[in-house]
């Protein structure tokens, strides 16, 4: 018998080689259930029993999972002190809990005993609707919460309501993913939205993120909008895919220069470039993203300064792997590496840091001035 549970694991093993595991706990998952087991019932099943402390929190917990406003725990053999651990585990799962730190206002509670049991009566309050605790959606991973930021930003959301595994951000992160979020959906990213984030509880591995979202524009207007931009985008002659890649990124380039002029008050959304016709460089590298990924190219707009000004560009992953930068704003079709881009004044977070302090002096100054003239 022995043998055969061997034979069996060593076969089990062969099938799913360890690399594979790796790869299934590196994956980010959503989903959209919150599920809390319940615990074990008395004769009533209205009635929940508990025998111990983590038993009576997991109680409280289910209830509140159940959206309950009212709910029975018997305390049978219970090994605490009844009077210490009911207002405890209230307040443990009102606010250290994720779920009941977003959505309970507070628990009020009574106990008396029975003959044998303790029987506690609980009477919960809401601060949350249930229906914004099913939109709840469960993530694992910053690549997860950008992904569920971008289709709520694509619907024009104005809520999002995220628990998140293993939670390593705190709000400068949350909010830098959502300047991420936004600049990566370029066709519906038609005026940054003021946002409010707030995480339940304050500390703690897993915790809820809600984050509401203050649009510039009605939702209506901003999806009529969409829908002008995408149909605009539609009309264009369509783009010749499999090529030369420089080749298509001038061919979008052109695209774009032939329906959008840059103007330094100008408006900062694709829609402005391509429908309104005037973008600042904000609009013109949003609009470049949206007309180079049509054409198949790996594009994004970069968020820096340029001589210290806040600036817009793109960024391109090309085939040899190399990334390429081009300014849409600035006039020429010219790509450019990092470096090139950092001797001209231009500086972003993930860019390549100065090498140099001098520079502003003798020929080094000389070929930073130079490569200046060649991006302007």
């Amino acid at each position: 018998m022995k043998k055969q549970i061997l034979l069996g694991a060593l076969t089990l093993a062969l099938l799913f080689p360890l690399s594979g595991c790796a790869d299934l706990l590196e994956r980010s998952y959503t989903s959209s259930a919150v599920h809390v087991d319940r615990p074990p019932t008395a004769e009533d099943p209205s009635v929940l029993r508990v025998e111990n402390y983590r038993e009576l929190v997991s109680a409280v917990l289910y209830l509140v999972s159940q959206g309950a406003e009212e709910g029975t725990i018997q305390l049978h053999d219970y090994t605490g002190s009844v009077e210490n651990d009911l207002p405890a585990a209230c307040l443990e799962v009102a606010t250290q809990d994720p779920l009941g730190a977003y959505c309970v206002d507070y628990i009020k509670h009574e106990y008396t005993r029975v003959v044998s049991y303790y029987q506690a009566n609980l009477d919960i309050h809401y601060r949350r609707s249930q229906e914004q605790v099913r939109s709840m959606v469960r993530v694992t991973g910053t690549g997860a919460i950008r992904t569920e930021l971008q289709e709520a930003l694509s619907r024009f959301a104005p809520e999002v309501v995220l628990r998140v595994a293993y939670f390593s951000e705190d709000e400068n992160s949350i909010d830098q993913l959502i300047r991420q979020a936004y600049y990566d959906t370029p066709a519906a990213a038609l005026g940054f939205p003021q946002t409010e984030i707030s995480l339940y509880p304050e500390t703690g591995r897993e915790r809820v993120v809600e984050i509401l979202l203050t649009y510039p524009e009605s939702a209506e207007e901003l999806r009529r909008e969409s829908e002008l931009l995408a149909e605009q985008v539609e009309a264009l002659p369509t783009p010749v895919q499999g090529g030369e890649q420089e080749k298509m990124v001038r061919q979008s380039l052109s695209q774009l220069w032939s329906y959008a002029a840059y103007a330094p008050d100008g408006g900062t959304s694709a829609y402005d470039a391509l429908v309104s016709g005037v973008a600042n460089e904000e609009g013109m590298a949003l609009a470049y993203t949206l007309l180079s990924r049509r054409m198949g190219l790996v594009c994004r707009v970069v968020e820096g300064e340029k001589a210290g000004e806040p600036w817009f560009w793109n960024e391109l992953s090309l085939s040899e792997g190399e990334k390429r930068y081009l300014d849409p704003s600035a006039g020429t079709g010219a790509l450019h590496s990092a470096q090139e881009l950092l001797d001209a004044g231009y500086r972003w977070p993930e860019g390549p840091q100065e090498s140099r302090l001098g520079e502003e002096n003798g020929v080094e100054g000389q070929n930073m001035e130079q490569t200046q003239e060649n991006i302007q």
